[in-house]
């Protein structure tokens, strides 16, 4: 994906390694049955390997601007944006903003963008700690995506998702999950998961993250001039690699469909798809009828 000529975003920030962020609910490393929600993304991947035959995928789902270059302190003077995994998350973002600001300026609407934190091994965030094994997540009560790059290599190397294209899909999907916090979706899905059990808790959820895969493919489709031959199969690839299914078998060696909270390999893919193939968010409705 060409994005070399974008300067990065100034909504980001370096934590540095073990630093302080949004503060918030301390310690507490939430799922989706624990926090109704408070975390959203693809996050819990890496995490999957470590449990081994307990299947646990992250879940649940602001301002700090920075300066220049996006100097921020963390637990010590950090400098977002200054690796080449930085940079392109930092360009990433900035596409994300040039995007989805336009779509919301046609709808009549302003566009408040999230921001981007970077952490090594662990950092705070206004959901509770974030922690590599995670994954990225975005966390509503501060709209800020939080994200260990060491990801992007356990994307390509356990999961043979590689490419630029599918470290930029991870990203847009959870800038997905903010524009689905500013439009009030995730607020309305974590009070209605309140009034229900667990597993349909989990299949309201499904349809949360698969709502943003579709907005990362719109994201794509909108920015069709930066693709690069392959891209697309990279996406195609990586929402696949991180489907429910998919995980759940490598994890465990079976399938519990109840307990799925992200959606199947194919119903990643479809979603995606449907984004790239339309360019319009409101062809990305995951909740009228079947998915």
């Amino acid at each position: 994906m060409r994005l070399d000529d974008l300067d990065p975003s100034e909504n980001v920030r370096d934590l540095g390694h073990g630093g302080g962020g949004g503060g918030g609910l301390g310690g507490l490393i939430g799922f989706l049955p624990l926090l109704m929600g408070r975390r959203m993304g693809c996050g819990g991947i890496a995490l999957l390997l470590i449990v081994g035959a307990f299947y646990l995928f992250a879940s649940g789902g602001g301002g700090l601007l920075s300066t220049g270059s996006g100097v921020q302190q963390g637990s010590g003077p950090a400098t977002a944006c200054d690796t080449q995994e930085e940079l392109f998350a930092c360009r990433v973002l900035a596409s994300t903003e040039q995007t989805w600001g336009p779509v919301f300026a046609q709808a009549g609407a302003n566009y408040p963008e999230p921001s981007l934190s970077f952490y090594q091994q662990r950092g705070d965030s206004g959901c509770g700690a974030a922690m590599a094994a995670m994954g990225p997540f975005y966390c509503p009560s501060d709209n800020n995506i939080y994200l260990d790059t060491d990801f992007f290599r356990e994307l390509s190397q356990r999961f043979g998702a590689a490419g630029d294209f599918a470290q930029a899909y991870v990203i847009a999907h959870e800038v997905g999950h903010h524009i689905q916090t500013v439009d009030g979706t995730i607020p309305r899905v974590q009070q209605a998961q309140a009034r229900v059990g667990q597993a349909e808790g989990n299949a309201l959820q499904v349809r949360v993250e698969l709502q943003a895969d579709c907005y990362a493919g719109v994201w794509a489709a909108l920015n069709r001039n930066r693709l690069e031959p392959g891209d697309i199969e990279e996406g195609m690839t990586a929402a696949a690699a991180i489907g429910d299914d998919t995980l759940q078998r490598q994890a465990q060696g079976r399938v519990v469909p109840e307990s799925f909270t992200h959606g199947t390999s194919a119903q990643r893919q479809q979603w995606l798809r449907r984004g790239l193939e339309t360019g319009n968010p409101a062809a990305c409705d995951t909740f009228s009828g079947a998915i």
